[in-house]
Order: C-alpha cells, then structure tokens, then sequence
C-alpha cells in the first residue's frame, strides 16, 4: 500500500520569481503574487504550510489603478490615542512609498495569521528596476503566465 506523502516547509522546493508591475492594475498584480507566494500554482498546495516562492516585485511606482480610485480611495490607521486617525489617499502614499502600497495590497489578500507574516517575508517589493540586478545571485526567472489574468495574460486563440 502506498503512503501519501505530504510536504512541509523544509522539503518544499522553492523558486524565485521577478514580476514587473508596471502598467498592470495593482489589485491583479497583488493577487497573482499573492498567489505565487501562497503556492496555489503547485501541485502540492496545503494551506497550512508554507510551500511558496519567493517573488520580486519591480517598478512598483508605475503600478496603476483604474477609475478615480487615486483620489477616493483612504487609507486609514489609529494610533490608539483619542484624535490620531490618519487618513491618507492612494495618491499619497504613492507619492512618499509606492512599495507600501503594493505590499498592503498584498498583505490583504495573504492569511491573517503568523503564517500571512511569514509569508510576506518572500516578496521583495522595488519602486523601480534595481531589483533585478540585487537578486541577480538568486537566478530569478520570469513570473508564471498562468498565474497571470488581464492584459498581460496571453489569451489562447479561439476557433469558431
């Protein structure tokens, strides 16, 4: 009888990923890193288990968004004292950190747990190209296409 094995952190085979966001709208770039990190494109997937790779994030600065989002959208935190609400827009933060932006939306859509934290430690998040040449030891290769949805995914053709 053949026993199913099951892979944890230590046996799970991680790769390392570079993406360039720009021009791509940043809540599908968000979800397919997400995605990636999380390790929903391998074969062996467990929730509980960090099987993810690690995936370097380039030219976050010209990430986009669509509509007046810019504008309309806040970002809201407290400091936990009486009248320290700061509210700021997606506009402003994009001016002082673009790479905070990208790395909430991330963080947003990774687990709320000590596992999320963990996991988030495995995207490296630049506002521009220097990344590329930073992680040059690691051999990153190309984000996988079929993680990919959107404009930058290419579409097969159909026949009719």
């Amino acid at each position: 009888m053949k026993q199913t094995i099951s892979t944890n952190s230590a046996t799970a085979d991680r790769r390392w990923y570079i993406i360039d966001v720009a021009g791509m709208p940043l809540g599908r770039a968000a979800s397919a890193i997400a995605s990636v990190v999380l390790g929903k494109h391998k074969p062996d997937f467990n929730y509980n288990v960090d099987t993810g790779d690690f995936v370097v994030v380039l030219n976050a600065a010209q990430v986009q968004v669509t509509g007046a989002k810019g504008t309309d959208k806040f970002y809201h935190w407290h400091s936990r004292y009486p009248g320290h609400m700061r509210t700021r827009s997606l506009n402003q933060l994009m001016d002082q950190d673009p790479r905070y932006v990208v790395e909430l939306a991330v963080r947003r859509m990774l687990p709320k747990s000590k596992l999320g934290n963990q996991l988030l430690q495995k995207v490296k998040i630049y506002k521009d190209a220097e990344g590329a040449t930073r992680h040059s030891a690691q051999q990153p290769q190309p984000f996988p296409e079929h993680v990919l949805v959107g404009p930058r995914r290419a579409r097969p053709v159909r026949s009719r």
